[in-house]
This record gives structure tokens, sequence and C-alpha cells, in this order.
């Protein structure tokens, strides 16, 4: 019986060690996932040290050795698009196979609740969800989970979009990914990481701060939480070292209790360092998004500020970090990033808040190169901060990158841009790019625009279109200085541009 015992724990020990050493892979490569087009696309996992990995897809096989430390990777040379359903091969000591794999287009989808907001909950859900058997279509939901440092896996599978299944899939992605693939017809890959009332920092890696004088505080106290919570760091063995000391006279003192028949108190709390909140800079990157990086997409689309409400420009140096790390970690160069504006929302508190992130928001595009702003000021709704009317914010994401990322010139995208400012004698002349047939959608004059003078009063200014421009006035201000426009939380401004398209808050002048 001894032997035999014996006997089964070498069995175990050796299943164990055939088990460590057998090629795996991250789980967003699995049945069914989308593969980018027209770039080489990266295939990484682990495997015994030394160990010969071939990678075999459409025609093409590729071969590498994992490294020391059990990790490799490799790259296939640039895809066609293809919609036939193909295999990928995986041989080490083992093999794996990844059936139903397609290639077209991969979008990363984040952001926070109106992000994650579902198919089931927007305007026409009902309908939308019937019609939604489109298998070409196919989403990758990372699950919420927060970690201190960046994990190498995500837990999720791909999903093909079907009735039974999308209403519980991002609304904006899918939209995003509909409109794509209507006009592109290729596979659309939709990778979702999103969370409900989160703020910008913890979706941005530790590198995305360096740099950037203006969040010099939160790269220096996420570095050191870095180290803390690094096994092997000095001050990670200190930490234990005194959380053990303090659980040895804990477990000391209970004994004595115990026998002398005396209640024993609770054990000492784990040290709250290893604790992390949804909220802490670089968290829900670590969690969420790590474990993907590097797969290859085409660019991402981002939904969030809410959390973030009341930064005004300070706004800007975050997206700035967000954009500038994930295009370092994912080494695809400066890939496409496209966000949508906030809608507007009785949040209470200061009115002007939002339109400083607002502001924040629309000076990315000139602040950050191949990005883009997405206005929704007029198909929100002021007393519901889920505006339900997702397919109009898809559609123009869409649009949007249809045009600058895919080159289709002939689909239009833009809405009035602010261009340029003059005062002309008691009125004040604002001139926008994207302006041809500048109207109201209303047909009422311009609203929203306010103006001021040396007192720095703003006041409603009478608005009327010439051209490209909007010419404003007030009886109260004989030397106008300044203006600003849709400067309010509850902002929703009637001027638009000829293909109906808004124009987003700003303010100019002295």
């Amino acid at each position: 019986m001894k032997k035999m015992r014996k006997l089964g724990w070498v069995g175990a020990i050796l299943l164990a060690g055939s088990v460590q050493a057998a090629v795996r892979m991250p789980k967003i490569f699995g049945d069914g996932m989308v593969l980018q087009q027209q770039v080489a696309v990266p295939v990484w996992g682990w495997a015994a040290p030394g160990e010969r990995v071939t990678v075999t897809f459409a025609g093409q096989s590729k071969e590498t050795a994992a490294k020391a430390d059990g990790t490799w990777s490799l790259k296939l040379d640039a895809l066609q698009a293809s919609s036939e359903p193909a295999r990928l091969e995986v041989r080490g000591a083992n093999a794996l196979t990844f059936s139903d794999v397609v290639v077209g287009e991969v979008w990363f989808c984040s952001g926070q609740s109106n992000m994650e907001w579902t198919m089931r909950s927007v305007d026409h859900a009902e309908k939308e969800i019937a019609a939604a058997n489109l298998p070409l279509i196919r989403h990758f939901k990372a699950p919420k989970r927060v970690s201190g440092l960046p994990l190498d896996d995500v837990n999720a599978v791909w999903e093909k979009t079907s009735p039974a299944g999308i209403g519980d899939e991002s609304a904006v992605a899918f939209l995003f990914g509909r409109r794509l693939h209507q006009v592109l017809n290729v596979p659309i890959g939709l990778i979702n990481c999103s969370w409900g009332g989160t703020r910008i920092e913890p979706w941005t890696p530790l590198c995305g701060f360096e740099g950037i004088p203006a969040l010099e505080g939160i790269l220096r106290n996420a570095q050191k939480r870095v180290e803390q919570v690094s096994p092997g760091s000095t001050s990670y063995k200190a930490t234990h070292q005194t959380y053990f000391t303090r659980l040895q006279e804990w477990i000391a003192e209970s004994e004595k209790r115990l026998a002398a028949n005396q209640a024993v108190t609770a054990m000492p709390e784990y040290p709250s360092v290893f604790s992390f909140r949804n909220q802490d800079p670089t968290v829900l990157f670590n969690g969420m998004v790590a474990g993907l990086v590097p797969y290859a997409i085409r660019g991402a689309i981002w939904y969030q500020g809410c959390s973030n409400n009341g930064e005004g420009m300070l706004y800007l140096e975050k997206t700035k970090a967000l954009v500038k790390g994930w295009r370092q970690v994912w080494g695809q160069g400066d890939f496409p990033y496209y966000l949508v504006q906030l809608a507007p929302y009785t949040y209470g508190g200061n009115p002007e808040n939002l339109p400083g992130i607002w502001e924040a928001q629309a000076a990315v595009p000139a602040a950050i190169p191949n990005t883009g702003y997405t206005v929704i000021n007029d198909i929100g709704n002021i007393r519901d901060i889920h505006p339900r009317n997702k397919q109009d914010v898809g559609l123009r994401l869409a649009n949007q990158a249809l045009n600058r990322t895919y080159g289709r010139s002939e689909i239009a995208w833009a809405g009035p841009v602010y261009r340029s400012f003059a005062i002309e004698g008691q009125t004040v002349r604002v001139t926008f790019d994207h302006a041809e047939g500048l109207k109201t959608r209303d047909g009422q004059p311009p609203t929203w625009f306010e103006i001021c003078g040396e007192d720095g009063r703003f006041v409603k200014a009478d608005a009327k279109i010439d051209g490209t421009s909007v010419i404003l006035s007030a009886s109260s201000v004989s030397a106008p200085k300044a203006m600003r426009f849709a400067w309010n939380q509850i902002a929703e401004p009637n001027l638009v541009n000829g293909i109906g398209l808004p124009a987003g808050a700003f303010r100019c002048g002295k």
C-alpha cells in the first residue's frame, strides 16, 4: 500500500510537470476569434523553456522557441480579410487548435457605464435584438477585475452576434461594429473592457503617466504601490514579515485565551496595501486589459468622463496618458482613438463643470495625433445619465472611423468645429469649419450662445447665421470681449451643419 501511494505521488508530480510544460495561450486566442487584417499579427503564450513552438494559419507556418521564463511569441505576416472559417494550429509538446477563425477588423472598446450599457436597454431594443443575426460580428467581453500588477490573461471567450446573446453586449460597441460591417463587408471583432462609474486613471498603464508633468503625483504614487505589491521587493517582504509577526502574536494570545475559556479576538487584517479599488490608477488596465496585449487591433473607441467631471483641462492630460500608454504597450504605433462626448445631464453642483470636461474632450484631436471626437449633445437626455439612443452614437463613431481610418471620403462625419473669432464693432463673428449648410435643426435662431464685455459677465446673445459664421450681439454689451457656446451641463444647442451634425461646446476671447 505504501509503495502504491508512493507511485501515486510520483505520477501526480510527473503529471503536474507535464501540464506545466504544455503549450498554452491566453484566452483572447479562442474558437471564433477575429484576427486583424493587413498588419503583422502577434501570437504568444507559454511552454517549457527552450520548447519549439509552431503556429500555422492561412498558409503560413511560423516557429519560435520558448524563453527561459517559459514565454514565447511570434508574428504572422499580414493577413487578408476572410469570412471563411479557418483553423489556427499551435504545436509544441502538445497541440492546440482554434476553429472558426476569421480575419477582418478588430476594435478595442472601453470606458464606463455608457460603453458598458447593453443592447437590451437601448431605444427599440426588442426590434434591434431580433434583427441581430450577424455571426461575423464577434464579441470578447472582459470580466470585471482589479489587480495591482499586470495579469497575463483575461478569462473570457469570443461570442458571435445572435438574438440570443446580443442583449448583454455593449450597445455602443455593437452598433459601431455593425456599421463598419455593413460598409466594409468584413468580419468585425469587438473587445469590450468597460466598467460603470470608473475614472480614466484605472484604465491607464503605468507607462502612460510618465513624462506628463501634471500627472507626476499619480505616477509617483502608482510606482510606489507597484514596489509595495511586487513579490520579491524589499517592501513586499517587509510588509509580510510585519504581518506574520502580528499573526504569530495573535495565535499565541488566542491559544492562551482559548485555554482560559476566554473569547478569541479577530485575527489581524491582511495589509490594506494589497487591497485595490476600481478607481485606483492602473488597476483596471492590469486586471482587464494587460492580458489582451498585444493582440492585433485596428484602433480603440472610448466613452467615459462622468467620474472625472469637474477636472476641466486636467482631463486632457489624463487622456494623453491613456492614449500614450495604450499605444506604447500595444506597440502598433499611433493607432486610431475615437472618443465620445459626454451627453448633457443634470449632475447638480456647478453647471459649468461638465463644459470643462467637454472642452478637454474637444481638445483631444489637436493635442494627440490620429484621434477624434464625437459630439452627441443633441441625442442625450438631461434627466438620464445613460441616454438610450446608442444607435446614433455608434453610427457617428463609425462614420468618423470609416472616413478617417478606412479612407471612405464619401462618408461625412464632422459637425461644425470652431475656427476663428473676430470682434466687429458691437458684434462678434464666430466662424466654423465643417459648416457647409450651417443651420439650426428646429428652424429657430441659434441657441446657447453667450457674450461678455470687460466685466466678464456672460449674457445670452442674439445669434444669426451668416454663411459658415454665426454673428452674436447683445443689447447690454456694447464692447464684446469674449463668447462661449453651450457652456452649461444641460445645454442642448440647435446649431448643426448641412448634414445635421451638431457643434460642441467651446469658448474664446479674452
